[in-house]
């Protein structure tokens, strides 16, 4: 499998990973925001995810720069919704 070098490409993987987490995960996703420990209660599927990522992407591009974005953008902008003390 060919590495991926292209920084949009690499963002939409990052994204899609985490979406597949945050779809997969959704009660723990719910709960986790409810009591911020979001990444304590996801950690393990946080860390799957994180590990396929950078099997794939080129450490060229700073991937884990890219992954950690798509890790709050997916899990915490899209769970604004979710009723919190933390906003």
């Amino acid at each position: 499998m060919n590495m991926i070098e292209n920084s949009d490409q690499a963002k939409r993987l990052a994204r899609a990973i985490m979406s597949d987490v945050a779809m997969y995960n959704k009660e723990k996703v719910e709960s986790g925001i409810k009591n911020d420990n979001i990444f304590d209660v996801l950690a393990e599927e946080i860390e799957e995810g994180r590990q396929h990522f950078f099997s794939r992407v080129s450490s060229e591009l700073n991937p884990e720069m890219i992954f950690e974005l798509a890790v709050v953008d997916v899990l915490i902008k899209r769970a604004g919704k979710i009723e919190s003390s933390i906003w």
